[in-house]
Formats: structure tokens, C-alpha cells, sequence
């Protein structure tokens, strides 16, 4: 989704109101109070205190806390979770493949836009993130890097194992006029050599006489005007119109001929599914016989909209809000626990698994643009933790981790100088990130330790995708239990489970006996602790599963502990 201006997040009980590519449709969310969407809005600034939040965690969590070097390099059986690095230049991108993506066993990796952009630095916006959703050109020289950059990054990115998808914008061009990210020239409506007046739905156009709008859109309850009306004042592009179509799929050819792999469609809601379905077929006829990409596409339905969701299936995966929505008002929310989250399928309005791409948060929920105003986020430190923890135990989608930068208003693009330029992430010749919680840093939500842990446990229970050995406390719905794969009494009832997990987002601590499914031995921790170098040791808390696929566990007030085949102890 795209921004062109400050907006007012108003602060209401009872409505939920989806600005820009979303729905002005009721959504079945959970609707915050004030207080708690006061709470939650301020979370998205600095991180804030124990006391900002009725469900933060202790002051004294360290995200980053209990990573060693002497740990072992995980065999990852399958990859099958991906990483946002929103706003990371190319080069930053590439050192973080090698470092962290790869040896973490994260499938790929979602980067910003490559394209020219807009360069907008006024009285009241200085160089805004979304700046980068006005597409000026398909050149790829964005803030980000240069093309040569763009292809060193991919190619080092592939080398370790990760993939990567680039957010595409194809449903509109900017609001106004200037010089773009690459010095090309333009005004709304006139991009030199790419697209005249015409190729768009505010000018007229002889080929096509009763498809016209010239203002923004008005009434998203109005599926044309979605479709053909501007989204915040954008130049929407004719995608009904082959020349339009043709210059679409080029670009993401040319995306596709230097190792990109995926796709993040911005703002697919306003594009007609046929139309889209034209230009990824046009896409697939300039590419290789055979060849693949993945499609995520960003469409905004919480149930009712005017455009659904399920219209999108045909093309690709949709990025699922109602998802986000049930696990931040579960982890969130003083009415709901987390138990309710034992059957996420059967939540309402919930799209099909495997068709669900699934996420905390995003670069627009984070900013309060898309839902109900109740935001999870990293400011909200120990609690985000666990519902990644959960989002990355339970087998419900396609994950994707956020990675963010800490800001102070909801405009602000990513660290950097005077004239816009952004900060490295990695110092020249460093091998350590500038990742941390304070205004100027990159918040790196991907190392830190609970969700790099998690993603080895997804990868390693993706053969076993039932939940199985459920519990939840009867006195306590917020301290809940599961396993993957396998069934009660470990090997002697069959196959074994292939992980168990233990998520307290309670005040109190837990102790328990309870039964893993898994097979008899010492297992790691892989929340607050990995596997040891050699196998034969945990850096953290050692779990002793029984015969019978019992283990005793102690978890303190908002913690948790996972556990599963890849981090047991050689020999035990």
C-alpha cells in the first residue's frame, strides 16, 4: 500500500476504517478500545515501556540476548519462511543473506521495490518511505542501489540458499511530477518513453470509452471505482490495455532474467484479477519453458469487501490480514487468549492455507494503514516474540518476518543523511549490524534469537503439518501447548513428532508435565538457546523427553520453549 500524505488514525471503539488499498467495510477484527489502541499506536515510535502496554513484557527483555557463535550449522530439511528487509539497501541485503538468512534456513527474502522512484522532500515530508510505491521508471536505481548492485545482491542471495522476491508496483504511477531516483523527468500522467495520458484511467482513451475516472477513489465499498479510480491521487495505469501490460511484464522479466524468484504485487486489489492474470501469463510467455515464481499479492479483505480475496487465488498466494488481525487481538487483547488460536482454519473469514501468505505485522500495519488500529509490533518487544513464536510453530500459511527500522512518525523512511541517502546497515568493512531499539537503528526482527530459532523449528516440522498433543491450561487459556506431528506416547505409538512447543504469554509462570509426541532423548531450546557446536551440548535450556514422550517444563511469565528433531543431543 501506498501513502502521499499524512493521515489522522482516528481512535475508535466501535469502526474499523482501512485507509487507502483497504476496505471501508466493518471488519470482523477485533475492535480496540481507546486505551488499547492509544497503547498499541504508541508502540510503533519508540519502543515503550513495560507499563505502556497491558500485555508487555518485562522491561529487561533482550531481543538480541544468548546468540553464540559456538553453535551448530542446522542440516535444514526444507526452507519454507521468508524475511521482509524493508527498506535495506542492496548491498546490506546481500551481507545479510550470507551472515544470517542462509545459515538461519530462511527460504528467501522480501526486498523494497528495485524500480526508480519518486524523490519527495518537502516542508512536511523528508524523502518518506513510501516514496518508493510511486514508480517513476522500470529502471532499477532506487535508493536502495543501482542495477549492478540489485544483481550482485540476488546472485550472492541465491549462493546461500535464499531467494528473493521484489515488491512490484503494477497498478499505478506517482501523484505528481519531478526527477526521479534515476534523474528521469516526468509529471503525472507523462513518464518519457514508458506511458503518455492516455495509459491511464483519468484520461480518456478512444480504445477503451467507458472505462474513465479522474479523481481518487471515493466509496471502496465500489468495486469499479477500486479498480479504476486513483488510490490516493496515484496515476492509475489502464492494466486493461496491452501496451500497458506488455511494459509490465518486461519489467518483471527483466526482474526475473537476474535471479528474482517472487513477487510481492502492491495494491493487486485495485487491478482486476483477469487483467493481472493477463500480465503474469504475458510475464510467463517471456520466460524460460518451465520456469517458476512465487506471487504473493496484497489484497485487503477482512470479510465482505467489495473486492474478496479469494478472486485473487487463481494468480497467487494473498497476503492474509484477517490472519494478523486473530493473532495480534489474541496475543493483544485482555478479552481473548491464545487459545483461541487452537483452530486457526476455522477462524472466520481466514483465507485457505495454502493460499495464505501469514504475518504479524507488515510495513503498513505497523503504521496503523491497514485494519482496526491495534498494532503488533517491536515495540511491544516480549509479546511480539511470542506471537511470532506461535505464527512460526503453528502450520497455518506461508510466514513472513518483518524486518523494520525504529521511527517516530509514521512517515519516515529509513535512517539516513541529509539528502536522503540511506545508512548502511552494515559499516563498511563490518561483519556486525547496526541492529538495536533506538531511533537511527535497524530493528532486525530476523536475529532476534526467539524468531531465528523458530524458523529452524518450522523448517524442520514442515513434513509433519497436523498440530497434535494440544493443551491449554483450564485455569489459564494464555498458556497453551502443541506438537507437531506423531501422537501421544512418542515412538511406541507410532511415528514420532518432529517438535513440541510451549508458549506462557501469561503473568504466570508455568510449570508442567506434558506430552511431546517426540522420540526419547535431550532436546535444545531453541528459543532462548541452539543447539551446541559438535551436537552435544545446548547453549540454553537442555528439555529431557521421557519414553512415554513426556517432558517436564518450567516457563517463566511471557516465555516460551520449542523444541524439535533437528536440536537434539547427539546420542541421548
Amino acid at each position: 500500500m501506498v501513502r502521499v500524505g499524512r493521515q489522522v488514525l482516528v481512535l475508535a471503539a466501535v469502526a474499523a476504517f482501512v485507509v487507502g488499498c483497504g476496505s471501508a467495510t466493518p471488519s470482523p477484527a477485533p475492535t480496540a478500545t481507546p486505551t488499547e489502541v492509544a497503547s498499541s499506536l504508541g508502540s510503533i515510535t519508540f519502543p515503550p515501556t513495560a507499563s505502556a502496554s497491558p500485555s508487555a513484557a518485562p522491561t529487561t527483555f533482550d531481543p538480541y540476548a544468548s546468540q553464540s557463535s559456538s553453535v551448530a550449522q542446522l542440516a535444514f530439511p526444507q526452507r519454507t519462511v521468508f524475511v521482509q528487509l524493508f527498506e535495506w539497501k542492496w548491498t546490506d541485503v546481500a551481507k545479510e543473506c550470507e551472515q544470517w538468512l542462509g545459515p538461519h534456513g530462511f527460504a528467501a527474502v522480501q526486498v523494497s521495490p528495485p524500480n526508480e522512484h519518486a524523490e519527495i522532500d518537502t516542508v512536511d515530508y523528508h524523502y518518506p518511505w513510501w516514496e518508493r510505491y510511486q514508480s517513476v521508471s522500470y529502471q532499477l536505481v532506487s535508493r536502495s542501489g543501482t542495477r549492478a548492485e540489485f544483481a550482485d545482491m540476488v546472485a550472492r542471495c541465491r549462493a546461500a540458499g535464499v531467494e528473493v522476491y521484489a515488491d512490484v508496483i503494477l497498478n499505478h504511477m506517482t501523484a505528481g511530477s519531478g526527477t526521479g531516483s534515476a534523474g528521469t523527468v516526468y509529471s503525472k500522467y507523462s513518464y518519457p518513453g514508458l506511458y503518455g495520458p492516455t495509459d491511464f484511467h483519468a484520461n480518456a482513451n478512444k480504445a477503451y470509452p467507458n472505462i474513465f475516472c479522474d479523481h481518487s477513489i471515493t466509496n471502496f465499498a465500489d468495486p469499479t471505482q477500486v479498480r479504476e479510480c486513483e488510490l490516493d491521487g496515484l496515476a492509475d495505469l489502464r492494466t486493461e490495455e496491452p501496451k500497458v501490460q506488455e511494459a509490465l511484464a518486461d519489467y518483471m522479466a527483466d526482474l526475473y532474467s537476474l535471479g528474482v524468484r517472487g513477487y510481492r504485487i502492491d495494491s493487486a486489489k485495485h487491478i482486476d484479477q483477469t487483467q493481472l492474470a493477463q500480465i503474469l501469463a504475458r510475464l510467463q510467455a517471456r520466460l524460460p519453458a518451465g520456469a517458476t515464481f512465487f506471487v504473493d499479492q496484497e489484497v485487503t479483505d477482512f470479510g465482505g469487501d467489495a473486492v474478496p480475496k479469494d478472486l485473487y487465488y487463481p494468480t497467487g498466494s494473498v497476503d492474509d490480514f484477517v490472519y494478523t488481525a486473530d493473532i495480534t487481538g489474541a496475543f493483544v487483547m485482555s478479552n481473548q487468549n491464545v487459545a483461541e488460536l487452537k483452530d486457526v482454519a476455522s477462524l472466520g473469514f481466514i483465507g485457505p492455507s495454502d493460499k495464505s501468505v501469514v504475518f504479524t505485522d507488515n510495513h503498513d500495519t505497523q503504521r496503523g494503514h491497514v485494519g482496526t488500529g491495534l498494532t503488533l509490533t517491536f515495540g511491544r518487544k516480549g509479546l511480539y516474540a511470542l506471537a511470532n513464536v506461535f505464527m512460526l510453530a503453528y502450520p497455518f500459511g506461508y510466514p513472513r518476518v518483518m524486518s523494520s527500522y525504529v521511527f517516530d512518525d509514521i512517515e519516515a523512511g529509513p535512517p539516513s543523511d541529509s539528502q536522503g541517502n540511506t545508512d548502511s546497515v552494515y559499516a563498511p568493512g563490518s561483519t556486525t549490524p547496526n541492529c538495536g531499539l533506538k531511533l537511527g537503528q535497524w530493528v532486525c526482527e530476523q536475529r532476534w534469537h526467539a524468531i531465528a530459532g523458530m524458523v529452524g523449528f518450522r523448517d524442520y516440522t514442515a513434513g509433519s503439518p497436523e498440530v497434535t498433543n494440544w493443551w491449554s491450561n483450564p485455569s489459564d487459556p494464555n498458556q497453551i501447548a502443541f506438537g507437531r506431528g506423531g501422537g501421544a506416547g512418542g515412538t511406541a505409538a507410532g511415528t514420532a513428532a518432529s517438535g513440541f512447543v510451549v508458549i506462557n504469554r501469561s503473568d504466570s509462570p508455568l510449570s508442567q508435565t506434558l506430552q511431546t509426541g517426540l522420540a526419547p532423548g535431550t532436546y535444545c531450546d531453541v528459543v532462548a538457546g541452539d543447539l551446541g557446536a559438535g551436537g552435544s551440548s545446548c547453549t540454553g535450556e537442555a528439555i529431557s523427553v521421557g519414553p512415554d514422550g513426556t517432558a517436564r517444563f518450567g516457563v517463566p511469565a511471557m516465555s516460551a520453549v520449542a523444541i524439535h528433531v533437528g536440536s537434539r543431543l547427539s546420542g541421548r
